[in-house]
């Protein structure tokens, strides 16, 4: 069989035969260690808890929530040294060194702003925040208070995400054209779910749909136009979008997400060699293919850990803070600013918007 690489590739790998990378994502039990302290004690924070604790040598060394009783039932789950019924408290307290805000993405501003004011490293759940203006203030504030700050966009940090990057990097797939990606679940309807709140920034597109426009934004690039139709929920948050983005290049990017369905939520990235295929849940540790221009199976990657992948972006932190860094490369500020003018965008599209905006 013909390589499917371009001129002066064609010794990589057995014969010829375009094959995927090992990944190099270092192990997470050889970070530095961190003591934490966590905002928000709901069920990412417990996933990240149990990550950190079963992967890394790090420590959730604290806990908040304006619920005293829920922050003392979260740090007894994890065995975590103090619980406060308010994160002043969490702030003030000296063993934290990086905070983990993990509330509604309508608390995500001030409960950032507040770490970051008391010099704590920030590492803030996706999406970052409510829109483009409180990212860009965010940002600001970290570099000017000189801290580290990260979107906790986790799929980033994943050893299959390694293999997908260094793939792009290596022109297997020649030129990209088409990247398709969603991420669609099935939230019964029930107007007291943060999901479906418009005053908790709720709706499919910064829960679910940040992921396809994330993953969109690594492998293609900045986006030139953005296009979104979609439908509102019953409670006026955006229920259902569809998204085209295209690049300067003349790229594009399919995606869509809604809370109406359990979608494949898979991704596939389209050149004019090769194509890359990654298995449901794409942003999890999945499974990624490369698939030949003929449509033969090249090459597979699977993953080893499947479960606790949160760990990875945790490691990520610990590593950057140590070597006194103030972002992370895999996940730039000024990246996740222009993931979160593109939700902006999307939102228009769609008639979407929150209280106060």
């Amino acid at each position: 069989m013909a390589s499917l690489l371009p001129s002066g590739h064609e010794d990589f790998g057995e014969a010829g035969r375009p094959s995927l990378p090992p990944p190099r994502t270092p192990d997470p039990l050889q970070a530095p260690a961190l003591n934490w302290g966590v905002v928000g004690p709901g069920g990412i924070a417990a996933a990240f808890t149990d990550a950190v604790h079963t992967h890394t040598t790090q420590r959730v060394v604290a806990v908040s929530s304006r619920s005293t009783d829920r922050a003392r039932a979260f740090a007894s789950r994890f065995d975590v040294p103090a619980a406060y019924g308010g994160h002043d408290a969490l702030l003030e307290d000296e063993r934290v060194q990086v905070v983990y805000v993990a509330s509604p993405h309508s608390e995500h501003f001030p409960h950032a702003l507040a770490a970051i004011e008391a010099g704590k490293a920030v590492l803030l759940e996706k999406a970052f925040t409510r829109n483009g203006h409180e990212a860009e203030r965010l940002v600001a504030a970290a570099q000017q208070r000189g801290v580290f700050l990260m979107e906790a966009m986790w799929t980033r940090f994943l050893p299959h995400i390694d293999v997908v990057r260094q793939v792009l990097h290596s022109e297997i797939l020649g030129e990209v054209r088409t990247l398709i990606a969603d991420h669609g679940q099935f939230m019964p309807e029930d107007a007291t779910h943060r999901l479906y709140a418009p005053e908790l920034a709720g709706g499919a597109l910064l829960d679910l749909g940040v992921y396809p426009v994330s993953f969109a934004s690594m492998v293609l690039g900045p986006f030139a136009t953005v296009t979104a139709v979609g439908s509102k929920a019953f409670t006026g948050v955006d229920g259902q979008t569809s998204v085209v983005v295209t690049t300067d290049r003349g790229a594009h990017g399919l995606l869509s997400t809604t809370l109406h369905a359990r979608t494949p939520t898979t991704a596939t990235i389209s050149g004019t060699l090769a194509r890359l295929e990654l298995d449901s849940p794409f942003y999890a540790p999945s499974s990624v293919r490369l698939i030949g221009r003929s449509n033969e199976l090249l090459d597979i990657h699977t993953p080893s850990l499947l479960d606790g992948g949160l760990c990875f972006e945790a490691a990520e932190v610990a590593r950057c803070v140590a070597a006194g860094l103030t972002e992370s490369e895999l996940m730039p500020l000024g990246e996740t600013v222009q993931i979160m003018r593109a939700l902006d965008d999307i939102r228009r599209g769609v008639g979407a918007r929150f209280p106060g905006e």
